[in-house]
């Protein structure tokens, strides 16, 4: 055989190879891979969302247009709205994510990488069940923000709500666990040398953005519980005709909604956090303050969310608390602006794409901030809160931010995912095209609304200067969408004849280009030492290395993975809970007619929740004799687990069923839709618990349980601790406190 034959040999695949290759990025579970598809799945959905858009401002580009009709325009800028926030921007910035977290920080791979496949599948089936029923011409026309009673029975009868609310509960659920993924492997498999102080800013705001995950996805999927429960089970939790309450949908869905806000931004503010010290050729200043006001964002951004109902009528002291609260937020923002400006000046500023892609988020958020601060004064609030110009701020904030901040991110790590350069004449016409066509699009719209045009309006009257305005803001749109399509001819461009990037094309300081462009499948073959923030300027200049900042070693051990991962998923599951609890007291403080808590049996349900709350000790000595190594003992009292957690249940559906015999059923009165959603959710997870149990025990009785499974055993317990806890919460709101009230 000769050169050319062997050489053949070796490329050409066979057919299993072949069937293999074509399947594998459907079953990978590497995140390089999985990082890649998130990116492609937003573009997907990018092109969707924008063309959505761009209908819509060809409707509103004239006075008194009917291009469009007005449902047809409810329901563009409902899955406009939707689709840009759910499926475009967050699996952007979880792909982004994905596939450098782990580089950044020396790991080779996501903490859970089936889990971590499984969460990116979980984003288009969401996707495709929100725009099925755009198939089916059924979508929903009620907003993204689904504001009850709106979005209930009697006023859209349509499924199209019913797909918006289970595709947005599908990618809360994907959200949750990347955010659990990403917690992980952030605390749990740094490399030796890479403590919490030394992580490069992006991978810390991801590790801080996935807190705020945590804290505020499952507060709209506990909203959406209850919106699906009114509609499919006429129920009535936000029908004010029933006694049910449109303001608690807006409270519940707004303390998701502004965290959300930030739950986009943060990201990319670690990206220019990476971005901006590269192309100035300095370290950025002040990274304390820059990873703190990051902390401080994500805390406050949970307690301003009632600024978006100022026109609702909360009351002065409310209006207050909301109003000072917003505009504190803005410190922590403002920090972050002057660190970054801070690392600009007397820099060796080199304006490559990705820099000027910065330069522009830094100016066109600026604006945003500053905008947003108006919306936390309640007067200004309200004469423009359902007005263009809080479009404008929003998108300043959305696009002029988040998205450019993607641009610049992409432009910055395009050669390491791809090994290729991308063509910089193409990248300077994109970003001028981005940039003229965004100001264009919406600096005219904060003119517009202070002239008096509304919102989520199809069309408008022939005023003077509405037209023109509208017009421009059309056309400039069009620049956008032109700018891109120079994005994607560039990236087409740069994988078919672009210039080899070579390991590290910019020079830069963090792990991710200290392997290969693009990665090998375990990452690295050896690490650099790590003693700073820049363990690449280190190796690179060994007589000037940067100070050691802390000590190499944390103190303490590491948490082990599964026991961190459990921890944060009771952290979410709290949410949930504490949303479905939250709405309980809200319609219960009060008495209500029909049904209530005192014709429940409390002393039945007394001993049955001691029984769950004796399985706690009996897991708990399970443990400690899996820990002894005494196999027997562990199997014993895992058994008795069982079996108390069983009795608890049948307990539960021996009140049911008598609840049931008595005439009270879940759309009886607000009583029994909040008592049936609550402990009907609390008693899904004990069944959870239980089957895990289950799994444990038969891993147990084959002799199988070692290794990963042994580990298992802990996240079980800490899920059934955290089942029994919520039941102490539950038990004390729903049957002891209301007896004395």
């Amino acid at each position: 055989m000769n050169e050319a034959e062997a050489v053949l040999e070796t490329v050409v695949l066979s057919p299993d190879q072949r069937a293999h290759y074509q399947l594998a990025w459907l079953s990978t579970v590497d995140h390089k891979r999985l990082g890649i598809l998130y990116m492609l799945t937003g573009l997907v959905f990018f092109i969707i969302g924008g063309s959505e858009a761009l209908l819509m401002r060809l409707q509103l580009a004239v006075p008194n247009n009917h291009l469009i009709p007005p449902d047809t325009f409810n329901m563009l800028f409902t899955m406009h709205g939707t689709t840009m926030i759910f499926l475009v921007v967050m699996p952007l910035m979880f792909g982004l994510g994905n596939y450098f977290i782990p580089l950044q920080i020396g790991a080779r791979d996501m903490a859970f990488p089936r889990l971590n496949a499984f969460s990116f599948w979980l984003v288009p089936l969401g996707g495709i069940l929100l725009h099925f029923s755009i198939l089916i011409g059924d979508a929903s026309t009620v907003g993204w923000f689904a504001y009850a009673p709106l979005s209930e029975t009697p006023y859209a009868s349509r499924l199209g709500v019913d797909y918006w609310a289970i595709s947005l509960l599908v990618l809360g659920i994907g959200s949750v666990g990347t955010a659990i993924n990403f917690i992980t492997t952030v605390f749990c498999l740094r490399a030796p040398g890479m403590t919490l102080r030394r992580v490069p800013l992006f991978t810390w705001m991801s590790f801080i953005n996935s807190m705020l995950v945590l804290a505020a996805m499952p507060v709209l999927n506990g909203a959406l519980v209850m919106l699906l429960i009114d509609r499919r089970l006429n129920t009535h939790f936000f029908l004010p005709a029933e006694g049910g309450s449109p303001i608690l949908w807006q409270h519940i869905f707004w303390a998701f909604g502004h965290p959300e806000v930030y739950i986009l931004a943060i990201p990319g503010f670690g990206i220019i956090s990476e971005v901006v010290p590269v192309f100035s050729r300095k370290p950025i200043f002040g990274y304390e303050f820059v990873a703190g006001s990051t902390i401080a964002i994500a805390l406050l951004s949970l307690g301003v969310w009632a600024h978006h109902m100022f026109t609702v009528g909360l009351g002065r002291p409310m209006d207050t608390f909301f109003a000072a609260s917003s505009m504190l937020i803005a410190i922590p923002t403002g920090v972050k602006v002057l660190n970054w400006s801070a690392t600009l000046y007397r820099g060796r500023i080199r304006l490559r794409t990705p820099m000027l892609y910065c330069i522009a988020f830094l100016v066109q958020f600026l604006c945003g901030g500053i905008t947003g601060i108006s919306h936390a004064i309640v007067p200004l609030d309200w004469q423009t809160k359902n007005s263009y110009y809080l479009v404008a701020h929003f998108h300043y904030v959305a696009v002029g931010g988040v998205f450019f901040s993607i641009l610049a991110g992409f432009h910055y790590w395009f050669p390491k995912i791809s090994g290729r350069m991308l063509s910089e004449k193409l990248g300077r016409l994109s970003f001028w095209l981005m940039v003229i066509g965004f100001n264009g699009t919406f600096l005219p719209q904060h003119i517009l609304g202070l002239a008096g045009m509304g919102r989520r309006i199809f069309t408008y009257p022939d005023l003077p200067w509405w037209g023109v305005l509208n017009m421009i803001s059309t056309v400039c749109a069009f620049f956008m969408a032109a700018g891109a399509i120079v994005v994607l001819t560039n990236v087409v461009n740069a994988l078919i004849r672009g210039q080899p990037a070579g390991d590290n094309p910019w020079e830069a300081w963090t792990l991710e280009w200290a392997t290969t462009s693009p990665p090998p499948e375990e990452n690295f073959d050896a690490l650099p030492p790590i003693h700073s923030r820049r363990p690449l300027w280190d190796t690179a200049n060994p007589d000037r290395p940067d100070p050691v900042v802390g000590p190499d070693n944390e103190t303490g051990e590491r948490w082990d993975k599964h026991v961190t991962a459990i921890v944060a998923f009771a952290l979410s599951e709290a949410g949930f809970f504490g949303t479905l609890i939250l709405a309980f007291l809200y319609y219960n403080v009060q008495p209500q007619p029909g049904p209530s808590p005192k014709e429940l049996d409390i002393v039945r349900t007394a001993f049955f929740s001691v029984c769950l709350f004796a399985s706690s000790f009996t897991i708990w000595r399970s443990e400690k004799c899996q820990h002894r190594g005494n196999t027997a003992g562990m199997v014993t009292w895992l058994l008795g687990t069982i079996a108390l957690g069983t009795v608890f249940i049948a307990g539960q559906g021996m009140e049911y069923a008598n609840l049931l015999t008595h005439g009270m059923r879940i759309d009886s009165n607000l009583f029994t839709s909040t008592f049936f959603t609550l402990t009907g959710f609390h008693g899904i997870h004990v069944i959870v618990g239980l089957l895990l149990m289950v799994i444990m025990l038969v891993l147990a009785l084959m002799g199988d349980f070692r290794g990963k499974s042994a580990s298992g055993l802990a996240m079980v317990g800490i899920y059934w601790h955290f089942v029994d806890a919520v039941w102490v919460i539950v038990l004390s709101v729903v049957y002891i406190i209301p007896r004395f009230i």
